[in-house]
């Protein structure tokens, strides 16, 4: 009898890296190219400073 000691997640990378493309989905279908740009430059991330 195998027995395995599954560790709880505390954080499930999987399930947020996809709902996060099903939002960014959701918030671009339809767009024109320029609504497109617009909205990457929008949500565009930028990095801290110290």
């Amino acid at each position: 009898m195998e027995t395995t000691d599954k560790k709880v997640k505390e954080f499930d990378t999987v399930k947020t890296f996809r709902e996060i493309k099903e939002k960014i989905s959701k918030d671009i279908q339809g767009m024109t190219f320029e609504q497109l740009n617009a909205y990457l430059d929008k949500t565009k991330l930028t990095p801290k400073t110290p």
